[in-house]
This record gives structure tokens, C-alpha cells and sequence, in this order.
């Protein structure tokens, strides 16, 4: 089950379709004990880029009326510049006022390592893996819906996998259209999430994740499987999942429905909240990974 609402603010919008989700998720988050909490800061200087933090305030408060025993990481390991910088930056450090909350940055973490795929689908090349994510027993991604300038878009999947690969790795899993797709793939089986927000209030279209322009989007999507919550968003987006190869690849190994008329959504109707995100530049470039993976 998905749900979807139309949202009048980071903190509204979210609020509003985890409250959907209530019934389905409250024995679960009763009982985790190690909840990892993952915004988006690729960039910590560049707001409309991160997870507002209004999003996660929605989410601690869900959080907590459910669980105020368990250990609750808010963690992110930023592709440009500091994590300490981010929570600075985007009013993170104000959180510990009212929550019991950890900040661990992921890129200097305890890890292990894993094979992603090169350029060749060979999976000969090693990255770093923060120990906090796959240790985590409750995971929970929360972001911004985005353009994207290799993946088509980046939502709750993609904000989860390349935050968990440690800081100077993560250009390593760039390796061409279908390597990058397989690997993000792949390595979500190996942690996947137990709740996906997507806090769409405001969204980056164009030249995203970082470079791109806001669009007033104003839609809400939550659930617990985050193959179909990010298919969903992709769609809201205007875009069809089927040309974002991760999900297409999650979805052909049975992780989730990315055919939005098969799903179950409760709240608004998509068709009611859909709006069109202007592509990536190179959006057409990055269909290759249907030719890299012979689709």
C-alpha cells in the first residue's frame, strides 16, 4: 500500500501520508531497535538539493509515537562537503532540543566492503559500505523528488544506496549507465528500506541533483515498499518508471510493482497530483542503460 496526499508544507505533506500508513506499519516500528534515519545532503551547501528539515521533524514525531525506546540515527554521508557542515547548514543541529536523536556521518563509519559493476557489467570494482546502514533493523529514507543527471531521478532508493557508499567510492559506482543502475540495484537488496517519504512540497527539476531549478510540485508519498513509492513518485514526476533502470531491474527481480495502475494507493489520486518535472539535459543520454543492458 502506498499513500499519497497533497501536501501544503515539508512537515504537512509528510504528516499527512504517514498517518495513512499507520495501520500497517505501527507493530513493526514498535518493535525495531535501531532506527536509521537517511535525509539527502549530496550537497551541503545548496538547500533545495537536501532533505528539508521539517521533513524530518514529521518523521521523528511518527517515529516516536510509536517507539521511544529505540536508538534513532538521523545518518548521511554527503558527496560534497561535511556532514557536520550539513546539520549546521540546514537546521539539523536544532533536532537534539526535543529529540533523542544520534547524528553519525556515514562516510567515516565502520563498513565493509562489497563489488559493484564497471563499465564492462564485470563486478570488479570494491567500495565501502557504512556498517550503519546494513546494521540498522528499521530503515527509513526520506527526500526531495529530483531530477538526476545519470539515473533519470533520485528518491528514496538512490538517497538510501549511494549515502551508504563511503565518501570516495561513491564516484566509483559511476561506471556507465547500466553499470551505475545495476549496482544501485543490487546493492538496495542488501539494505533494504522499511519506510520511503518522498516529502515532495517543493521539487528539483533540470539539471538535477544539485544544479537544478525548484518546482512548486506540492504532493506527499510514503509506504514500505520503496520500489513502488519511488515508481509512483517517478510517474508523478512525469516520467515512466519503466525508463529509470534501477527501478526497472527492482522490479524484474520481484522487489516491487513500478505500473502505477496496478498499485494500491490510498489518499489523493495521482492523476490529481501529477505534475511534469523538466528533464535532465541529458536525459535522453541517460536511456542508454537500456542498451548497456540489452532492455
Amino acid at each position: 500500500m502506498i499513500s499519497l496526499a497533497r501536501s501544503d508544507g515539508h512537515y504537512d505533506g509528510v504528516s499527512k501520508v504517514l498517518e495513512l500508513l499507520r495501520d500497517e506499519i505501527s507493530s513493526k516500528l514498535a518493535e525495531a531497535r535501531n532506527i536509521l534515519v537517511k535525509p539527502n545532503f549530496v550537497s551541503v551547501r545548496h538547500p533545495l538539493s537536501a532533505t528539508h528539515v521539517d521533513a524530518v521533524k514529521a518523521v521523528l514525531d511518527f517515529i516516536y509515537s510509536h517507539n521511544s525506546k529505540a536508538r534513532v540515527i538521523i545518518g548521511e554521508g554527503p558527496a560534497m562537503g561535511s556532514f557536520s557542515d550539513g546539520l549546521r547548514n540546514y537546521g539539523y543541529l536544532d533536532l537534539k532540543r526535543k529529540y533523542n536523536v544520534e547524528f553519525i556521518d556515514l562516510n567515516h563509519s565502520d563498513y565493509v566492503y562489497f563489488d559493484v559493476y564497471d563499465s564492462k557489467l564485470s563486478k570488479s570494482i570494491r567500495v565501502r559500505v557504512s556498517k550503519v546502514v546494513l546494521d540498522s533493523d528499521f530503515r527509513i529514507s526520506v527526500c526531495r523528488p529530483k531530477t538526476h543527471d545519470t539515473v533519470v531521478v533520485t528518491l528514496t532508493i538512490k538517497n538510501l544506496v549511494m549515502g551508504a557508499v563511503q565518501g570516495r567510492d561513491k564516484p566509483r559506482v559511476h561506471a556507465g549507465y547500466g553499470a551505475i543502475n545495476m549496482s544501485i540495484a543490487e546493492l538496495y537488496t542488501k539494505m533494504p528500506l522499511s519506510l520511503a517519504v518522498i516529502d515532495g512540497y517543493v521539487g528539483m527539476q533540470g539539471d538535477g541533483p544539485v544544479g537544478g531549478r525548484e518546482i512548486d510540485s506540492r504532493f506527499a508519498v510514503a509506504g514500505v515498499n520503496a520500489v513502488e513509492v519511488d515508481a509512483l513518485t517517478a510517474w508523478l514526476m512525469g516520467f515512466s518508471p519503466l525508463d529509470v533502470g534501477y527501478l526497472y531491474l527492482l522490479w524484474k527481480w520481484g522487489y516491487g510493482e513500478i505500473n502505477v495502475d496496478r498499485m494500491r494507493i490510498v489518499g489523493d489520486k495521482p492523476e490529481d497530483l501529477r505534475r511534469i518535472f523538466e528533464p535532465h539535459k541529458n536525459f535522453i543520454r541517460q536511456l542508454n542503460w537500456k542498451k548497456d543492458l540489452n532492455v
